[in-house]
């Protein structure tokens, strides 16, 4: 049974919100910037994976990771990012959801780094030859990129990623003490048993749609 959310505590206004913590520090208060300068550019050509959030034209939220060798996201220039489309499920939420709300937020990771990037901004999808082979990987383009107009951006600090040892060896986990995705997949869907052999074929069908589409 769901645990019910006592109304008597739900914090329903900023005003409330910001009396429970400590105030911003003036460093948090001030990073902000309206474009991207030398050390912005500098975390992106060092990143290989983000994250981008969007909001479909219903109001639900979404966030999906993006990733490529390090520096995948192209900087125009200091107001202007472009992300390719690389070969995913084709379910393309975060492209259709920029087509109805164009607000996106993005976070840079580097490996190793406990610092993030984020970005915010407003997106567009575009087709255009040019922009496309910016973000060639040998003679393969992306099908469209992703362009956006940087509205903000600041580095995020360290805690979450010291607090959780997201880098550290020793925290890493074995894949296998879950089921397989193909797996769990079907149990989400409700799908009869499989036999260990056709259970077999569908993991490797999974394995070799992730190698066609690396590159």
């Amino acid at each position: 049974m769901a645990r019910e959310l006592k109304p008597e505590f739900l914090v329903t206004d900023e005003q409330e919100l910001r009396a429970l913590f400590p105030a911003t520090h003036e460093l948090a208060s001030k990073k902000c910037q309206p474009r991207l300068d030398r050390h912005a550019i500098d975390f992106i050509a060092r990143s290989p994976f983000l994250c981008i959030g969007t909001q479909a034209a219903d109001g639900r939220a979404d966030v999906s990771p993006r990733g490529d060798p390090r520096g995948f996201v192209h900087v125009l220039d200091d107001r202007t990012l472009l992300i390719p489309d690389r070969p995913g499920n084709n379910r393309l939420d975060t492209q259709s959801n920029i087509l109805a709300n164009p607000a996106v937020g993005l976070i840079f990771l580097v490996p190793g780094f406990d610092d993030t990037l984020r970005v915010n901004g407003r997106a567009v999808i575009t087709r255009d030859p040019e922009l496309l082979a910016l973000l060639a990987v040998g003679d393969r383009l992306p099908l469209t990129a992703i362009a956006v107009h940087v509205e903000e951006v600041f580095l995020h600090c360290a805690k979450a990623f010291r607090r959780s040892k997201l880098w550290d060896p020793a925290e890493r986990q074995d894949r296998s003490e879950m089921p397989s995705l193909a797996k769990i997949i079907l149990d989400q869907i409700d799908a009869a048993p499989k036999k260990p052999e056709e259970m077999k074929k569908l993991d490797d069908a999974l394995e070799e749609g992730y190698r066609k589409s690396m590159y």
